[in-house]
């Protein structure tokens, strides 16, 4: 039996496979390719698979760097699904679509909504990207090209193709792509502090979760973060902020500006609690960041795209609410 990869996988491997490649996947490793189609198969338990000779490319022995290409033949042995997998795949992602800013064959960038993961995992069943699978079946490929906060809402954007997924993660990692959001901060930024370049390092929290901090610049294991910082309009007792990013860390941000006295409304982990159950009373409900801009080269074209998804009614109605009164003349 050959399947073409960029299908749905199966949720079991019973019998021997065959897989073919097809030309989105030439070029990778022979582990990435298999462990992309075996989902829920241990790492340890594919590079076990490859070592002993029962994967085969073309009816010949292959190792873990070995690269495919299209049209080579797969033999895949049998394999065990974890049943966490099994009952995952019992209880697929409800299927959805979101705002698309734009859409093309090589991508798909869509306004993401505030209280929605990126992807499933950390207790969260599924995401968008699950949720995007479940409705466009035929799509021989989605993935995610970067990461927003589950309460972050605003532009992300899906790749369609491999390419075009290599190419962007690419500008990402070099710094290529221009990243904006707006936040609303506590209190009166001041309008000289326009750059934050403060190291971050990121722990764990005894319960397991994640957390990030300012660290010091001889700390090893401090990341250096830059963070520009404009103010777009002063509200009453706060400040509406355009925050652009030259380093993309976790909640890079979120401790950036609190840990400089302004923390953003509403956010749960490092923001001001009293004044967030303030805000809440005032018809905040959620943390006020959001992914504004996003600029990067088209994987294919090479033209420089800029894309704007507008504040969510909920953030522009407080910012409405909260607007300072216009002098009289």
């Amino acid at each position: 039996m050959k399947d073409i990869i960029g299908a749905k996988p199966a949720v079991s491997l019973p019998a021997v496979k065959w897989l073919v490649v097809d030309e989105e996947s030439a070029g990778q490793r022979l582990d990435n390719f298999l462990m992309r189609h075996l989902k829920g198969v241990p790492k340890t338990h594919v590079y076990r698979i490859i070592r002993s000779g029962e994967v085969r490319i073309n009816k010949g022995r292959c190792s873990a760097d070995s690269r495919v290409e299209a049209g080579d033949e797969i033999r895949v042995p049998p394999v065990r699904i974890s049943d966490k997998v099994l009952d995952k795949a019992a209880r697929p992602a409800p299927a959805r679509e979101f705002p698309p800013l734009l859409e093309d064959e090589y991508l798909l960038a869509i306004d993401k909504p505030a209280g929605v993961a990126v992807h499933g995992g950390s207790g969260v069943s599924f995401g968008v990207i699950e949720q995007l699978r479940q409705a466009r079946p035929q799509a021989r490929l989605l993935e995610l090209v970067h990461r927003l906060d589950r309460e972050t809402s605003g532009i992300l954007l899906v790749a369609k193709k491999r390419s075009a997924l290599k190419h962007l993660q690419d500008q990402f990692r070099e710094r290529e792509t221009g990243k904006t959001y707006l936040a609303l901060v506590q209190g009166e930024w001041p309008a000289r502090l326009k750059v934050i370049d403060q190291p971050l390092h990121k722990y764990l929290l005894p319960d397991g979760e994640r957390r990030v901090k300012v660290t010091t610049p001889d700390d090893p294991d401090g990341m250096r973060s830059i963070t520009l910082v404009k103010v777009a309009q002063r509200l009453q007792g706060s400040t509406l902020l355009e925050v652009t990013i030259k380093t993309g860390r976790t909640h890079q941000i979120r401790v950036h500006l609190a840990s400089n006295g302004h923390p953003i409304a509403g956010d749960d982990k490092y923001g001001d609690f009293e004044w967030n159950k303030a805000l809440q009373k005032q018809g905040l409900k959620r943390m006020f960041l959001h992914a504004w801009r996003l600029q990067f080269n088209h994987p294919a074209s090479g033209e420089r795209v800029a894309l704007q998804a507008e504040l969510p009614p909920e953030l522009q109605q407080y910012v409405s609410h909260v607007q300072l009164p216009t002098p009289s003349v």
